[in-house]
């Protein structure tokens, strides 16, 4: 992306997020994210890649990929929820070790890796249950916080005054940092793939996908000093939010073609 072109997407980030400072109200993206992650992984699919997704789907009427992309939240249990999260050490360099941070694979780079095999060895419901967990798997370990430190449990005990209301640094990256990118998940979802045009797409490495994450969290003033959100801090990290979604679908897509497709491609 130029640096023209960074600097103007910046500049609409820090418009949106002004803009949510001026109003107090809860805002839920949650389920927003997600959906962008699925719908940009929607248009980057080869087309074998995009039928077999289509037949697994087809278990479930109506559904999408879009639409099955909260499920793994909405059907977390006690013993599914260490599957949505890694934990790595400050002093670490944000390096993942199997056996020190995902011990018997509970953790998003273990579980992900297991469902992704599930996903190639399964039929019926049990591939389509696989299918729900990738796609929502693959975006959780982009969102930064999905692998950071166990001694915040992931920014959600940094407590922080965020639009006019306490909230805690987890919250804002899962909920109203993206949703004031734009409130659209479908309009966000083509800016994405407009402006990442040509990007390649990656080959499957949640372990390193992970240690990207933990960098952006380990960055200076990722947690703010004050513990007050300022516009400013959308000027920084606006842009690097809009990069892990367009990653985490641009990765999606990439998996779901090596697992469901003939090859590998740059989409249809």
């Amino acid at each position: 992306m130029s640096t023209k072109r960074l600097l103007r997407a910046a500049a609409t980030v820090s418009i949106a997020w002004a803009g949510l400072f001026a109003t107090t109200s809860a805002l839920a993206w949650g389920t927003e994210g997600h959906e962008v992650v699925a719908l940009v992984a929607e248009r980057l699919l080869t087309p074998e890649a995009a039928k077999r997704v289509g037949a697994i789907l087809a278990l479930e009427p109506g559904a999408t990929l879009a639409s099955v992309s909260n499920w793994a939240d909405q059907t977390r249990t006690r013993s599914t929820a260490p599957w949505h999260y890694v934990n790595l050490a400050r002093d670490s360099d944000c390096i993942y070790v199997m056996q020190r941070d995902c011990p018997n694979g509970t953790c998003v780079v273990g579980a992900v890796t297991a469902q992704v095999r599930r996903l190639i060895s399964s039929t019926g419901q049990d591939q389509l249950e696989a299918l729900k967990y990738v796609v929502h798997l693959i975006g959780d370990v982009h969102q930064p916080l999905h692998a950071g430190y166990a001694e915040d449990r992931g920014g959600n005990t940094y407590q922080l005054q965020a639009f006019g209301r306490g909230t805690n640094l987890h919250a804002v990256w899962d909920t109203d940092l993206v949703r004031a990118l734009d409130p659209s998940s479908s309009s966000l979802a083509a800016t994405l793939i407009a402006r990442s045009a040509g990007t390649a797409l990656t080959s499957f490495a949640p372990d390193q996908w992970a240690t990207e994450s933990c960098r952006i969290v380990s960055r200076a003033g990722f947690y703010p000093d004050d513990h007050k959100l300022s516009a400013s801090y959308a000027q920084t990290f606006g842009p690097i939010a809009m990069d892990r979604l367009y990653l985490a679908g641009s990765r999606l897509a990439a998996t779901l073609n090596s697992a469901l497709g003939a090859s590998t491609g740059e989409g249809r």
